[in-house]
């Protein structure tokens, strides 16, 4: 009897991919346990197993497919003698729900009715000079409230729906011509781009560009979940911010005098090195600041998983280093390395770059002196981390000398960690690294 093979949730997380490459044909062979495809999610290329044994029947999503929602057939499994034909006909991924740039003025989902209930039907949708128009419902409500023509529009949305942004975008463009009737004001007029909402449709930002010479840049999964991602960050996540200077000289003479003894094992420890460990540590020690948001409660986290930024081409993962206050420096050092070696060639699993309850984004190497990181949902604080410089400072006899200084920012979920608590997280770091032996007691 045909079987038919789901496209597979490779992370908790995962809700479509791309199936990158096939690894069987039709008429192959396959048995539980045999490589049938390699997958790319969001953050990964990893390889599907089969978990029946038959022959492949039909092929339905062809390699290099985009969009495949997790759950659609992507192929047939039929048994010997099985004919392939009476396998179900090629399905195409399903369209991506319209986007909606303001959620919180989205309608609300209703809830299921019950098997007595009766369920009215939903209203008839427009119709403009004979032809259907296809819009969203709340589309159509915001064009009724703000007397936009729907027939006048063309959608943005899959087979040319009418989304929210469409209407918003039409609304304000309509409004302009009212207040040119009005009296003239005598301020100058502002620029038409003011009148352009957040979250426009590509179709309204191109017509701003006509003229000029540009390269349209499709989103693979990988920004589009870090646009999403971000987006939600800063819109819900209560940031402040804590910035501290740090001291390195000691650490730096520190860091020379090991490297040197570990050089025959061929291990050299780099300043993040010691900046994870020196969070790690801190974390410990200020564990009411080792917690993440969960929605309607917090999860106080008892190791420290740090998670680590590592820029990859075309965005970033942040792979966690698990128990990151129990290992050596030299432990550190080497998981590191692999796991942002592993980073860049996408072979990471989703353990490996998910959880933790703290994260560090390193800028230094590039010379970036100070910023501000945006917080990575669920953790509670993320450190910035700008490049250490030599300055001028005064010592504690009030003399002035130069030193290597390390400015520092710790971007918090003010929901998790009040103002006080992660000003004592922050001067444990400094601790730390302005007295690096601590690190090793």
């Amino acid at each position: 009897m045909a079987t038919e093979i789901l496209m597979p949730a490779l992370s908790p997380t995962m809700e479509e991919g791309t199936l990158a490459k096939w690894l069987v044909k039709e008429g192959d062979s396959v048995s539980s346990g045999d490589i049938l495809a390699e997958i790319e999610t969001d953050k990964a290329t990893m390889e599907f197993e089969a978990v029946d044994e038959g022959i492949v029947g039909k092929i339905l999503i062809a390699e290099g497919t985009a969009g495949v929602k997790v759950n659609t057939p992507i192929a047939v499994l039929v048994e010997e003698g099985e004919s392939a034909d009476a396998a179900p006909a090629a399905k195409a991924p399903a369209a991506a729900p319209a986007p909606v740039t303001a959620p919180a003025q989205a309608a609300p989902a209703s809830a299921p009715a019950p098997a007595s209930a009766s369920v009215p039907a939903a209203p008839a949708a427009p119709v403009a000079g004979g032809k259907r128009i296809i819009a969203s419902p709340l589309a159509r409500r915001l064009a009724k409230e703000r007397g936009v023509d729907l027939g006048a529009i063309s959608g943005s949305g899959p087979h040319g729906r009418i989304v929210k942004a469409d209407v918003m975008a039409a609304a304000s463009g309509a409004a302009r011509p009212a207040a040119a009737a009005a009296p003239a004001a005598t301020s100058a007029p502002a620029p038409a781009a003011a009148a352009m909402p957040a979250g426009a449709p590509a179709s309204t930002i191109a017509r701003m560009y006509e003229g000029r010479d540009y390269e349209e840049i499709t989103l693979d999964g990988m920004r589009k979940t870090i646009a999403a991602r971000l987006t939600e960050a800063k819109q819900t996540i209560p940031h402040f911010y804590l910035r501290r200077s740090v001291e390195l000289d000691a650490l730096m003479a520190f860091r020379a005098d090991l490297n040197a003894q570990l050089e025959a094992r061929g291990v050299k420890l780099s300043v993040n090195d010691f900046i994870i460990k020196a969070c790690a540590l801190a974390l410990q020690d200020v564990p009411d600041a080792n917690a993440v948001w969960a929605g309607d409660r917090m999860f106080r986290l008892k190791p420290s998983d740090v998670a680590v930024a590592v820029a990859v081409e075309g965005g970033l993962f942040t792979p966690v280093l698990k128990d990151a206050d129990k290992k050596t420096l030299s432990a550190l050092s080497a998981e590191m390395k692999d796991l942002a070696h592993r980073a860049k060639t996408k072979k990471l699993a989703p353990h490996e770059y998910q959880g933790g309850s703290f994260a560090i984004s390193n800028l230094g190497m590039f010379g970036i002196e100070n910023f501000d990181a945006v917080i990575n949902p669920p953790h509670g604080a993320i450190l910035a981390v700008g490049a250490g410089l030599r300055k001028a400072v005064v010592k504690a006899d009030g003399s002035i000398g130069a030193a290597n200084v390390m400015s520092m920012t710790l971007s918090v979920d003010h929901r998790v960690i009040d103002g006080a608590l992660g000003a004592r997280l922050l001067e444990a770091i400094c601790g730390y690294l302005e007295a690096p032996m601590a690190m090793l007691a």
